[in-house]
């Protein structure tokens, strides 16, 4: 989402987004999972941009963009350390690629600096036979074809989740997937009441955005209040993996225990299964299943009640075959009649 609001989204020379950019007539997707997704529809429906789902395995339809990764590929990455499909020294003994297998892999800061770098490079200073000797950009800027530029409030706005519910601002802030944010424009709680709606980047739940629910108008974005520690998230990170591991193995073993193998016959008989299971193994293992039960496990602890009170009332019903009003007969607690005379 982030990626479609920059590429649409453009300014001066020395703005952030460059001239390049404005509405598209059609957006095609190669049927990736991400793109195909209600959010990117719902972003590019609301500007009446089509989306068109490519038939798979047809690259050819999207020359464009294939051949900018392809150079992208060969002409950046290739020369970065530790690059995936550098041929190994037993290919090219002596040779730098090898070199480049041994380097320390560059911080991502660095790397980012040199992709932004590359892309100045690709857009302003490079030169295509296909643009007839101009750069990228100077065919951007010779095309005739008129630019419909977006909102950028607009823009911003429906390239977000729309999360679809109305929900009321309160003294702790916005609530959303139970748990609060908060935000430095909410005026402790003087804005308390007012419904609103949020929008938000899928899998960036730190922070979200929040809208008045009747004018539609930003009130500002709001963070996730009381947010855990890095300590405290690694912690709980490795807790997760192990949790992973285990149950990874349990479910191994339950594949291998529950596994079942006949043996072979020759004449029409029952089939015959293998895996002979002593009775000690099968009570055991039949035991270890009831102590993980937490409910079986607090039935023996469970406290029996106790004799009701002489002076309370008893259960009663209708005698059998008596149609009479006012003929009923005591009942004990375990549903059969009590001796003595019916009560009244």
């Amino acid at each position: 989402m982030a990626a479609l609001r920059i590429s649409i989204s453009r300014d001066d020379e020395d703005g952030p987004y460059g001239p390049v950019g404005g509405l598209p007539s059609l957006v095609r997707i190669d049927r990736g999972a991400d793109f195909l997704s209600h959010t990117v529809s719902a972003a590019l429906g609301a500007f009446a941009v089509p989306v068109q789902d490519l038939p798979a395995h047809r690259p050819d339809l999207k020359g464009t963009v294939e051949n900018l990764n392809l150079c992208a590929e060969k002409m950046f990455f290739a020369g970065l350390p530790r690059y995936t499909h550098a041929p190994g020294a037993e290919l090219c003994p002596g040779a730098r690629s090898d070199l480049i297998g041994q380097a320390e892999p560059l911080e991502f800061t660095v790397f980012v600096r040199l992709l932004l770098e590359w892309i100045e490079w690709w857009n302003a200073k490079h030169t295509s036979q296909a643009l007839e000797g101009q750069t990228p950009l100077e065919a951007w800027r010779a095309d005739p074809t008129p630019i419909e530029d977006a909102d950028p409030g607009l823009l911003w706005a429906f390239t977000l989740e729309d999360d679809g519910r109305l929900r009321t601002l309160t003294a702790s802030g916005v609530r959303w997937r139970n748990r609060y944010y908060v935000g430095a424009w909410m005026n402790g709680g003087a804005d308390a009441g007012t419904k609103v709606r949020i929008r938000y980047i899928p899998h960036h739940d730190h922070e979200i955005e929040v809208f008045d629910a009747v004018s539609g108008k930003h009130l500002g974005a709001a963070y996730l209040a009381d947010e855990a520690s890095p300590e405290q998230r690694r912690a709980l990170r490795r807790t997760r993996e192990a949790q992973k591991r285990l149950l990874v193995r349990a479910l191994a073993a339950a594949s291998r225990h529950t596994r079942t193998r006949f043996a072979a016959v020759t004449d029409a008989e029952r089939p015959q299964q293998l895996g002979a299971v002593s009775a000690v193994e099968a009570e055991a293992e039949l035991a270890q299943a009831r102590q993980a039960n937490l409910a079986a496990r607090a039935l023996p602890d469970l406290v029996p009640p106790r004799e009701p009170p002489a002076s309370w009332a008893r259960p009663v019903r209708l005698s059998a075959g008596s149609h009479e009003p006012g003929t009923r007969k005591e009942l004990t607690n375990d549903h059969e009649p009590a001796s003595g005379p019916p009560a009244p």
